[in-house]
């Protein structure tokens, strides 16, 4: 049977089990490393320049409305950690795309019991970086134009009160995207094709990509919850894509 509408906790639950199973640490290990770095260079340029980033989003009020400025001020501090939380996870994931490609097969053999992906080598794990690359590239090429919007929809005086909301919305989407991408590449579903079939699951992408945009913004455990987002949406993957293989065969 499919997995109930608003599942995601439990894939992403399931996924944390999976990833810290002996077989898959190898994979977790190396672009843990490389993501802590990451995260220790963005948290220090966060703590030197958040202040400033804040007050240049923030509309000039005249004075006689500047009691709305207690009212803002919070809105304007989220909108800005959602961008940066966009920004490092978006560059965390371009650099550790080759091996959440890999981890995403094993998660995959584990959860099949077979194995139909190539062995793991370094010479194949290089091999992968163009590919990977370029789908990280394509994600950044859907993701840039709607960024660019709403962050131009951030400086337009009211209107700019939706921006957050819409920013987390998007983010939420996006996150979707960002981890069933993997499990989708390495079977070479093409992108318009994932886009799609993510769509046709619209309440189960979004209530996967929700849990994992949550988690993901809590400094320190998001650098664990990452290969445990990969692990959970090759869960939803292996067990969506089965459903509907189920489903075909029955018709």
């Amino acid at each position: 049977m499919p997995a109930p509408v608003l599942s995601g906790p439990q894939y992403l639950r399931e996924g944390l089990k999976l990833i810290l199973s002996p077989g898959l640490r190898l994979f977790v290990l190396l672009p843990l490393g490389i993501n802590l770095l990451l995260f220790i260079g963005l948290i220090y340029l966060a703590m030197h320049q958040f202040g400033m980033w804040v007050d240049a989003f923030m509309p000039e009020l005249p004075s006689w409305l500047s009691f709305l400025d207690y009212i803002l001020w919070p809105l304007f501090v989220t909108l800005v950690v959602l961008m940066v939380f966009f920004t490092f996870t978006m560059i965390a994931n371009i650099i550790a795309a080759p091996f959440n490609g890999f981890l995403a097969e094993k998660v995959e053999v584990v959860l099949r019991g077979t194995d139909d992906f190539p062995a793991f080598s370094w010479g194949e794990l290089v091999a992968m970086v163009p590919r990977t690359f370029g789908r990280e590239m394509r994600k950044l090429g859907y993701f840039l134009p709607r960024a660019i919007g709403l962050f131009i929809l951030s400086f337009i005086p009211v209107v700019n009160l939706v921006a957050a909301p819409l920013w987390l919305l998007f983010g939420v989407w996006m996150m979707a995207i960002q981890y069933i991408d993997y499990p989708a590449d390495n079977h070479k579903l093409g992108w318009n094709e994932m886009l799609a079939w993510l769509r046709s699951k619209r309440w189960q992408s979004l209530s996967f990509g929700g849990i994992v945009y949550l988690v993901l913004l809590i400094p320190v455990v998001n650098l664990l919850m990452m290969p445990a987002a990969v692990a959970g949406a090759t869960l939803f993957w292996v067990r969506e894509r089965g459903a509907e293989a189920l489903l075909t065969q029955k018709a």
